[in-house]
């Protein structure tokens, strides 16, 4: 069965082939929907509330201690690990049969006072260390020690390992680190087979060294029930040419053999060379479902880059490869909202893109592999080399995924998109097809203006053509080019001058979309009826007062020739573009 999905914001949009636009929903109406895309049906709950420890207390001062205690502990018991003390080694939390009301507690010996209160983010400071060279700043008054440090010592990944089936364990104010200079280590905390579920990493600083290959810090694996909160990620990194391994992350998920999900990342400062935070990329059988993302900032350090001042690379002197700050290869039902995504160039295997939805059958080893269902909204996005790409593909063995469709963007600020600044192409956003066709984008108040082109658009003229694609509400400039064809020449459906206008594009790429209610500083014109088009960021009232750049000028003074053209203009009522004020609100606090 087919439904249309409409708001009220709807009711005025200009459509163009058919009358209306349908999104396809699978399955019964469940859940609640933010345009196309069904949001998270179910929530991790991580509060420690909810996670009671009624058991004995254990400290524990060795590292020979914490292995016992480990092992011995019952359901409900909580282990005291000394502050300032370092527990060295590859610790192994077996499966115990505990359950909501009786949690393993792994925690500092510090007093919550000591620590940051829950719900607050913390940060290296607590582990005595009050700045880190590059990162944004952090308060610290007192850079005094109140964490216990886990680190591995040895080759390989730990120093947490998951058995198969662990469950109920929860961390809190540890520093989850490793040694071994020169080493590649892979994972701090991972499951190398199996299961497990139930498991909260609280008030946590997990980080590699500066210059070592640290792949990430955790992989999610086969698991259920995680939620990862105000916690602290850094030096997670890979060595271009010289190195061991090619991608990394700060958090990576959405791999195995077994069902995965719900999962809840909030709060989190969440830094990475490769994706700082990623789902899919390798052999799944489902794909993770039910995850809440918010409030994180997702950050890659300035001085990384070779040739900035200041550059940190590995000990060959060669960069960290760069690829995106977000990436879903394998999602379904995600909500991304209230973030802040900064810094990615290109000049490896990626091109500076901020984010990638792109489902991925990865050496045909995934053909359930989806990115479905995916809502973001309320992010700022600033110093890329792109803004968003967004796909269909084959694998490089050929094989198809089960698809991208079903994604909601809205209320995002992209700021500072430079191609030749961030080493990108300088576009807002790559919307790309082959099979099986992307479907259901909709992309509705943004404000962006990208230097290069709007778009990079196109599909085989022979293959299915997009459906469903809503670009609507939305302050965006034209860049240069107003659409760049991926490639293919007159074999791609977005092939100029075949193609003639933007609108002849629209018509030969999509078998049915909506356009229109837009503001395009720059545009020549040519796109459907119902779109406005200043000539540059003045005529657009875009005020560049401290009050914010992509405010809008509404009463006419020194600044403001005159009030913008994207007042009160949108289909909803609202003004065109991003809801500044909402997006403010959602990120204050995260940096």
């Amino acid at each position: 069965m087919r439904r249309c999905v409409f708001f009220a914001a709807f009711l005025l949009f200009v459509c163009e082939i058919p009358s209306f636009v349908c999104f396809a929903q699978s399955g019964p109406a469940t859940g609640q929907f933010d345009g196309p895309a069904e949001l998270p049906r179910e929530y991790v709950k991580s509060a420690i509330s909810d996670t009671p420890a009624p058991g004995k207390s254990i400290p524990v001062k060795t590292s020979a201690e914490l292995g016992a205690a480990i092992e011995k502990a019952a359901c409900g018991d909580t282990i005291v690990l000394q502050a300032g003390t370092e527990f060295a080694g590859n610790f192994k939390f077996p499966a115990k049969a505990c359950d909501d009301a009786h949690w393993i507690v792994l925690r500092t010996s510090a007093s919550n006072s000591d620590l940051p209160p829950e719900g607050t983010r913390i940060t290296p400071c607590y582990a005595g260390v009050a700045s880190l060279p590059g990162r944004p700043r952090y308060a610290c008054n007192s850079a005094t020690n109140a964490m216990a440090k886990m680190n591995f010592d040895n080759k390989g990944s730990g120093p947490i390992t998951f058995l198969d089936g662990a469950n109920h364990y929860r961390f809190v104010g540890l520093e989850i680190t490793r040694s071994s200079p020169g080493a590649t280590i892979y994972n701090l905390a991972f499951f190398p087979e199996g299961t497990g579920h139930h498991l909260i990493f609280d008030r946590v600083w997990m980080h590699g060294t500066a210059q070592d290959e640290t792949t990430r810090g955790i992989a999610l694996g086969g698991t259920r029930y995680v939620a990862v909160v105000d916690s602290y990620f850094s030096d997670f990194h890979c060595v271009a040419a010289t190195g061991a391994c090619v991608d990394s992350q700060a958090i990576a998920g959405g791999v195995g053999m077994h069902d995965m999900g719900p999962f809840k990342i909030v709060n989190d400062f969440l830094e990475a060379s490769g994706e700082n935070l990623m789902f899919g990329g390798g052999p799944a059988v489902s794909a993770p479902m039910d995850i809440e993302i918010r409030r994180n900032h997702l950050f890659k350090p300035g001085i990384w880059r070779q040739g900035s001042v200041g550059f940190v690379g590995g000990a060959s002197g060669r960069p960290f490869i760069v690829k995106n700050l977000f990436e879903l290869k394998n999602a379904q039902r995600v909500l991304f909202e209230g973030n802040i995504l900064e810094n990615s160039w290109g000049g490896f295997s990626q091109a500076g893109f901020a984010i990638l939805l792109t489902a991925k059958n990865q050496n045909n080893k995934c053909p359930a592999c989806k990115v479905t269902d995916i809502t973001i909204r309320y992010d700022q996005i600033e110093h890329c080399g792109s803004g968003f790409q967004i796909a269909t593909g084959l694998s490089d063995a050929g094989g198809a995924s089960s698809g991208t469709e079903r994604i909601s963007i809205h209320d995002v600020i992209v700021d500072d998109i430079g191609g030749q600044t961030y080493g990108g192409f300088g576009a807002f956003a790559q919307v790309t097809s082959r099979q099986p066709a992307l479907r259901d984008l909709s992309i509705n108040h943004v404000t962006a203006i990208p230097p290069k082109t709007l778009f990079i658009m196109g599909a085989p003229v022979e293959g299915e053509r997009m459906a469903n694609f809503t670009f609507t509400n939305n302050l965006v400039g034209a860049g240069q080019q107003e659409i760049f064809p991926p490639g293919g020449g007159a074999q791609n459906c977005s092939f100029q001058p075949a193609r003639q206008t933007p609108t002849g594009v629209l018509k030969s790429c999509f078998s049915s979309f909506t356009f229109s209610h837009n503001v395009i500083v720059g545009s020549l014109g040519g796109w459907p009826s119902g779109n406005v088009y200043p000539k540059d960021r003045a005529a657009a009232g875009l005020s560049e007062s401290s009050e914010g750049r992509y405010h809008l000028c509404r009463v006419k003074n020194d600044e403001c020739k005159k009030p913008s053209p994207a007042l009160q203009a949108a289909s909803d009522g609202k003004d065109v573009g991003a809801d500044v004020g909402a997006v403010l609100e959602a990120t204050k606090g995260v940096e």
